[in-house]
């Protein structure tokens, strides 16, 4: 996609909302997408919420690309695009999406302390895309998790779950591609790039 294109898909600019748990490598991606959005000629804000990430926690970032931004912040009902990386995840921000919004899922589970103490349930997928489907019908499910570890490298579902979002959006790859180069160690590069083209290619079939 041009970038004109891209912006005339989204004349107000586009309110992303990343959620994971920590550890996923949400704030890389978050990173990504940022500098994503200014290299192709947009305003750029962003901003970040832990919550207890290094216990495995719940991570929110906002993104949000547009010709003038003055806040990071994207309230209720105002999120273009949610990447979420964990399916509970998707389903506790729902209430951020705008009506017709894209939703992009890691269809993988991390079971939360109530879950695992019995002090609750983790919901099926059926129920999941049921929820989900009250806010928007516009969701997709990428098996990031499992592409990750079939190429030899789990800590890598964030960027498969980026290169189906560029799919989704029609941006070129090679312009994603050059901004995750600046943002991992070179002799990871190899691993993130595989995931990043299967991700892609997962829209692409």
């Amino acid at each position: 996609m041009d970038i004109k294109r891209l912006k005339n898909n989204y004349p107000n600019g586009i309110n992303f909302l990343l959620t994971g748990v920590g550890g996923q490598g949400t704030i890389l991606a978050s990173n990504v997408l940022a500098d994503l959005g200014m290299d192709l000629g947009f305003d750029v804000k962003k901003a970040e919420i832990h919550g207890m990430s290094q216990r495995g926690g719940n991570v929110i970032s906002y993104i949000r690309w547009g010709e003038h931004v003055y806040s990071p912040i994207i309230t209720k009902g105002e999120a273009d695009i949610i990447l979420a990386f964990e399916k509970l995840e998707a389903l506790r921000s729902i209430e951020q999406i705008n009506p017709g919004g894209l939703i992009l899922i890691n269809d993988y589970s991390i079971v939360p302390v109530t879950v695992s103490s019995g002090l609750s349930t983790y919901p099926e997928d059926e129920n999941i895309q049921e929820s989900l489907q009250k806010f928007t019908s516009n969701v997709y499910w990428v098996k990031g998790q499992g592409i990750a570890e079939q190429i030899g490298y789990p800590k890598a579902s964030n960027v498969v779950l980026l290169g189906a979002l560029t799919a989704l959006l029609e941006i070129d790859p090679k312009i994603v591609l050059r901004v995750i180069a600046t943002r991992i160690a070179q002799k990871y590069y190899a691993f993130n790039e595989q995931a990043f083209t299967t991700g892609f290619q997962s829209i692409q079939k």
